[in-house]
């Protein structure tokens, strides 16, 4: 029973810690935002920069940029003499 106690109080002080760490990190987010206010307040202009980047996509979001069927056939040529070099150094590793 003595080592499922032990568990108990460790689980108990695992629990205060996430607490404290909770309660840390809202207290830091507060300092943040209101950093974020001063600098607003100071340089209007950079709401404004913000917010238009925001917009650009829809939740926020950068749209993701996409390979054109030439930039993939010259990644997958680059990453097939890759693999073939390293095939290549293991096998002349392998027989010294």
């Amino acid at each position: 029973m003595r080592h499922i106690s032990r568990g108990l109080d460790q689980m108990a002080r695992t629990v205060d810690v996430n607490q404290w760490a909770k309660l840390g990190a809202a207290a830091r987010l507060k300092q943040i935002q209101d950093e974020l206010a001063a600098i607003y307040s100071a340089f209007p202009e950079l709401k404004r920069q913000r917010s238009v980047a925001t917009e650009a996509a829809p939740g926020g979001r950068q749209k993701r940029k996409r390979f054109s069927p030439a930039g993939k056939a010259a990644i997958s040529e680059g990453m097939r003499k890759y693999w073939a070099r390293r095939k290549a150094k293991a096998a002349k590793a392998a027989t010294k």
